[in-house]
């Protein structure tokens, strides 16, 4: 099998479901909300989770932790005073945190401010290769490439549940893309949010990635890089900052999930639980952005399925990361291994910084849906490839809305 890789970024009522018993999953959470001062990008390169309502609050200068926390951070040396002021940027094997229970992503208020957004890089690609074999299962010819065409602006009125997601690793600050879902627990009122597994942890060979932050409708007037430099942050971020206070993954892709070949590609999706990094007016992000897909679990094969669209924020070459782009297809099928689920695959020219952007189809019931998110693609671009959502999906998806349900 030639190198295919993770999309990241450059150094980024539901539809009719089947129950299915939760798959192991891993889990990222506790908040807590300090204050810094942010840092530009040339700095970077240095088991259950408290209530979000517990969450510490920052005004006055000092630090509340929620009852638990405290202990928690004290158990893998995490000092928030420290980490506040810089000390998240310690890689060192020990410190980089891997297991579900042992994951804390504490709010620092004011880190992602317009500049360090504008300057987020996907990871270096370091693979070649366009191609993949189709010996393994059952894989379609390669599709054509599609041309990505940009949302139209403002991009809230045409896609309102895309956003862009910031989180920082060893190699400095990293963009993916991400989607507004809706919770069944709370119709209406959801704060879920659907992104790849690779947007939030590193895979079989690192842990979970930090300051994992969502922007709805990133630059929604869809302004240039140039323009971005000058342009106030209710510009950059309409709808606010959203910080993650719990994620989850699948097993499949913390054990082996790569950054080349396609290792753990078909069970490459998370998703995460958001809150408003100011408090907010306490309106949930989808009534915050005024809409929430639903996420179908029974999407048919992918040669019943007319068009699939998936949207993203590409920031390799020759994108800059700050627009919304999209492409449409008939999806064909790809295969890594005969073991693993199939993957949708459709021809379209979006780069690194695309990674875990929704994609989209017209359920049974005549609603759009979120049916899979980018994951891989060629480095010459070309073609993306999404996991087809099923049971593992759907255990993930429910363990996160289960454990926010009394809330």
């Amino acid at each position: 099998m030639r190198s295919i890789r993770p999309f990241f970024a450059v150094p980024e009522g539901r539809a009719a479901r089947r129950r299915a018993p939760v798959a192991a999953v891993a889990a990222l959470g506790a908040v807590l909300a300090l204050t810094a001062t942010a840092c530009g990008p040339g700095d970077d390169n240095a088991g259950g989770a408290p209530s979000p309502s517990a969450s510490a609050t920052a005004g006055d200068g000092g630090v509340r932790l929620p009852d638990g926390l405290a202990d928690r951070l004290r158990k893998h040396g995490i000092d928030p005073d420290k980490w506040k002021n810089g000390g998240w940027r310690n890689w060192e094997k020990d410190e980089w945190l891997r297991e579900a229970q042992d994951f804390v992503n504490p709010i620092i208020a004011g880190l992602w401010n317009p500049d360090r957004m504008r300057d987020a890089n996907p990871p270096d690609k370091g693979v070649d290769g366009d191609g993949v074999s189709g010996d393994q299962g059952v894989t379609d010819p390669t599709p054509a490439p599609v041309r990505a065409q940009e949302v139209r602006a403002p991009y809230h009125e045409d896609a309102a549940q895309s956003g862009k997601l910031f989180f920082d690793g060893p190699k400095g600050s990293m963009v993916c893309s991400a989607t507004v879902v809706e919770d069944p627990a709370h119709p209406g009122k959801s704060d879920l949010v659907w992104t790849a597994g690779h947007c939030v942890h590193a895979g079989k060979d690192g842990g979970w990635y930090r300051n994992i932050a969502f922007v709805p409708s990133y630059n929604d007037g869809g302004r240039t890089a140039k323009e971005l430099q000058t342009a106030p942050k209710s510009e950059v971020a309409p709808y606010g900052i959203w910080w993650g206070t719990w994620a989850q993954t699948s097993q499949q892709w913390i054990e082996h999930g790569g950054p080349t070949g396609g290792q753990g590609a078909p069970y490459d999706f998370a998703v995460i639980h958001v809150t408003p990094e100011k408090g907010g007016s306490g309106k949930s992000l989808e009534e915050t952005v005024g809409s929430a897909l639903p996420v179908d679990f029974d999407a048919p094969p992918a040669p019943t399925i007319a068009s699939l669209t998936a949207r993203g924020y590409p920031a390799a070459a020759p994108y800059d990361g700050q627009k919304l782009y999209q492409c449409a297809d008939k999806p064909g099928r790809l295969s890594l291994t005969a073991s693993d689920p199939t993957m949708y695959r459709i021809g379209c020219t979006m780069t690194g910084g695309s990674s875990g952007g929704g994609w989209v189809s017209t359920g049974a019931d005549g609603r759009p849906a979120l049916v899979s998110n980018t994951s891989i693609g060629p480095i010459t671009s070309g073609w993306l490839a999404g996991p087809r959502l099923g049971k593992e999906a759907e255990g993930v998806y429910d363990a996160v809305s289960r454990k926010y349900a009394a809330q």
